[in-house]
């Protein structure tokens, strides 16, 4: 019984000081702990983007910019994504049913593995071609696209194209 108690008053504990986890901690007016601020220091012109990536840094609790390593801004009314290719830790990227049309930015997020632009207003691809990690690729329902050739996206393992390119 006394065992039990001690490991319950440690979870209570555990629990205590992780909700407490974004407060500073002074002892005797000496500062102890301070957490580290929000990353903050990004320039994204597109309004529904800097919004959607502002969610998501405040949920994942993100410091710095290669800490962000899944964006998911579906259906979120995003334009543009110059400004992303600072979030260069990116794995997970989930732009679906948007109005995107540039996706240059994309290029350098060389940690990109599922990348999902369907239903968008692409038409170039070229950018995605020299992305070494990315094994899922959706590019469905972009009407203008112009296809890629079959071989162009040799890390892919699965990947969607629009009807017309079949």
């Amino acid at each position: 019984m006394p065992h039990c108690l001690n490991c319950c008053l440690a979870f209570l504990v555990l629990i205590l000081i992780s909700a407490c986890e974004s407060y500073d901690f002074r002892v005797n007016e000496k500062l102890v702990y301070s957490p580290k601020p929000l990353f903050s220091d990004f320039v994204v012109p597109d309004t529904a983007l800097a919004a959607c990536l502002e969610q998501a840094i405040k949920d994942g609790k993100i410091t710095s910019a290669s800490e962000l390593a899944l964006l998911n801004c579906s259906h979120a009314g995003v334009k543009q994504l110059t400004g992303l290719e600072a979030f260069t830790g990116l794995s997970q990227l989930k732009l679906s049913a948007n109005s995107i049309g540039d996706i240059s930015p994309l290029a350098s997020l060389t940690s990109l593995e599922i990348l999902l632009l369907d239903d968008n207003q692409l038409i170039d691809t070229t950018p995605l071609i020299e992305l070494p990690a990315l094994q899922v690729l959706n590019m469905a329902e972009n009407e203008a696209l112009l296809c890629p050739a079959a071989t162009s996206f040799f890390t892919v393992k699965n990947l969607s194209l629009p009807a017309h390119c079949s």
